[in-house]
């Protein structure tokens, strides 16, 4: 490897003079910048248990009225990347939010992306650009950049979900900002998944040679993920992923611009060992319990815990139970990656 100058090498008149003017040189610096073969990482792999997440969750309910939070979040923080950077990989924003009966969190939009994993309690609902969506666990529910969308609660009990947004990446633009708006008028029909996208396969016929919607489909039912999961099983050998990626129903690409996300199936007692990629991930423990070793760190998870992969990751998961599946959803950078053309997996 080429041995590079250091700063220490250059007079101290010439560097004062380049910081007077706001410059710097590169070559002491290069290998950082470019390190060679792996990226320097500060993101660490790390579990966020929801036995603590939980209660510290209710008890912002206690402190804290929806009127003065406008959305009640605990951010899920990366400590390898700074508790104040607000991030579970360098491009993954995660929070926890939790919305109390009769509660409303008011109508906004947004230039980040969002979507909402539900994890805990019945009568929650998301209404985006007119369409409501009701909220069951496992409910994987879009809420797109720069589209409007409002959270109620109709319930008894509290209903908690999981947001995944690439505010990273839109902060990181120095483009990240929303706007107010007022209570949408509902439209009486059903949401989209009950009712234009039911089966894989078949879509509207008047869609068909028409300009293709960017987001056709807001919400994805558990239940539907789930039985397809247990479909695809049946054909896939033995320690090899029964994965499936959540995607545009009248496009098949991805269904979001930044963030990708898939729900993986781990037979009873199965251990999977997936290629190193360059993109970071979160996984979200739907239902089971299992434990991962990534880059050499072991880690345990149980019931709608969080972990965090960081890039280029040497990733071993398996499921604990011998006798029960373990379902996890990935949130990963893949989408965004591809489309700046340096997205990589290793054989």
């Amino acid at each position: 490897m080429q041995q590079l100058g250091t700063l220490e090498e250059l007079p101290l008149a010439y560097r004062d003079g380049l910081t007077e003017r706001a410059m710097v040189p590169l070559w002491p610096l290069m290998r950082a910048a470019l390190p060679y073969d792996k990226p320097h990482r500060a993101c660490t792999p790390h579990v966020w248990s929801w036995s603590e997440v939980r209660p510290n969750l209710l008890k912002a309910g206690d402190f804290t009225p929806i009127e003065k939070a406008e959305r009640r979040v605990l951010i899920l923080s990366n400590p390898g990347l700074g508790l104040d950077k607000l991030r579970a990989t360098p491009s993954i924003f995660i929070g926890m939010q939790m919305i109390l009966p009769g509660e409303f969190a008011p109508t906004h939009k947004h230039s980040p992306s969002a979507i909402r994993m539900v994890i805990e309690g019945k009568g929650g609902w998301t209404t985006v650009q007119g369409e409501r969506c009701p909220m069951e666990k496992g409910d994987l529910i879009l809420t797109p950049s720069g589209l409007w969308h409002e959270h109620g609660h109709d319930g008894k009990d509290p209903v908690i979900w999981m947001d995944a947004l690439d505010l990273p990446a839109v902060a990181g633009l120095e483009a990240s900002y929303a706007i107010e708006g007022n209570i949408q008028n509902t439209k009486p029909d059903a949401d989209s998944s009950q009712t234009r996208y039911i089966r894989a396969g078949l879509v509207p016929f008047a869609s068909l040679g028409q300009n293709r919607q960017r987001y056709p489909m807001f919400r994805f039912p558990w239940k539907d993920v789930k039985e397809s999961l247990h479909a695809l099983a049946t054909i896939t050998p033995k320690n090899s992923a029964v994965q499936l990626a959540y995607v545009n129903p009248e496009t098949g690409e991805e269904c979001m611009p930044v963030l990708g996300f898939s729900a993986l199936m781990l037979r009873p007692g199965e251990t999977l060992r997936p290629n190193r990629r360059s993109s970071s991930a979160v996984f979200h423990v739907i239902e089971g319990s299992g434990e991962a070793n990534v880059d050499g760190k072991h880690l345990r998870f149980e019931d709608n815990d969080v972990v965090a992969i960081p890039t280029h990751a040497d990733i071993e998961v398996s499921n604990r139970s011998t006798s029960k599946p373990c379902y996890l959803f990935q949130v990963d950078d893949a989408p965004m990656q591809r489309k700046l053309g340096f997205f990589e997996e290793f054989n």
